[in-house]
């Protein structure tokens, strides 16, 4: 007998999910943890809900490793309003001004030289960074002003994919924590008009772009051993890191939380472990005083092979 739709799994794995507007990423998170009738779920890198695109979903064991997803570059398209500003930096905000455009293509592609590289960004105040314990768009709903302190990002690709009147769109390649947004603002203000974000779509994370997502639609209309299918191993979010192997012994004693030598070729810091029929055990950090020591670890009967 079949068991009953609403119980719950211990499934494992990595979705890319191609987030639809409309939805928060919280959203399509509990959507796809309900289709994939997971015990456990957690999402890398907050989508706002006018934006689609690569929402890296974990299930299950992968939850331990959700982190890692979120440190890797991330790609987006920008499509940017020239002329209007709004309370938000985006299309959902209330209009603030508005200006007539006139501007060139050469003074869009000089502009945008500007931001290539480390440039300094104040985070909006309509972002989920939190101070004092709250997010900073619970101060901005209530009229509160909090000190927002500049950072640096890194923009690493910027290039004018369509210009027409007064619309831009961009593909920016960029590192962790830089806000779009933001980024939209401060070539508005560069330009001299001011600038919205109308629309968003994350390309890429890491190394995983949007070609290999799926969409709810697609996902509903499967059956659970497709949806199944669709789950990646575990060790897709870990392929930044260096791996090593361990013979079964030396993996016991990692499980019981023992110090163990390391071996000379591994270098200082975080490691992928495998046993040795290529089963992923978890991540271990290798110290500078030559010791392995377990970090996060796999449920011992659910270790997952590589392909």
């Amino acid at each position: 007998m079949n068991a009953p739709a609403s119980k719950k799994r211990a499934v494992s794995g990595l979705l890319l999910l191609d987030k639809p507007a409309g939805y928060s990423s919280n959203h399509a998170l509990q959507k796809v943890k309900r289709l994939l009738r997971a015990e456990k779920a957690g999402h890398t890198g907050t989508l706002d809900p006018f934006a689609t695109g690569l929402l890296l979903i974990c299930l299950g064991e992968a939850t331990k490793f959700s982190s890692y997803g979120l440190e890797g570059d991330k790609r987006y398209l920008a499509t940017l309003k020239l002329g209007v500003t709004t309370a938000t930096g985006d299309i959902e905000g209330e209009i603030l001004s508005g200006k007539e455009v006139a501007i060139s293509q050469s003074e869009i592609d000089r502009v945008l030289a500007k931001f290539r590289g480390t440039i300094s960004q104040i985070p909006p105040i309509y972002s989920a960074l939190k101070v004092a314990g709250k997010p900073m768009y619970d101060y901005a709903r209530k009229g509160i002003d909090v000190e927002r302190k500049a950072r640096e990002v890194e923009i690493k690709q910027l290039d004018c994919v369509n210009f027409s009147a007064d619309e831009l769109t961009i593909d920016v390649s960029c590192s962790k924590g830089t806000y779009i947004r933001t980024l939209g603002e401060d070539i508005g203000v560069a330009l001299g008009c001011g600038a919205h974000l109308v629309a968003l779509r994350r390309t890429a994370s890491s190394a995983l772009t949007i070609e290999r997502a799926i969409t709810l639609e697609q996902l509903e209309a499967f059956s659970e051993i497709e949806r199944d299918s669709t789950l990646l191993p575990i060790d897709t979010l870990l392929q930044d890191i260096p791996s090593i192997m361990l013979e079964s012994r030396m993996i016991t004693r990692l499980r019981q939380g023992q110090c163990q030598e390391a071996h000379p070729d591994w270098l200082p810091g975080m490691v992928s472990v495998y046993d040795s029929n290529r089963k992923l055990i978890g991540l271990a950090e290798v110290t500078g005083a030559r010791q392995l020591i377990a970090k996060r670890l796999i449920a011992e009967h659910l270790a997952t092979s590589v392909t």
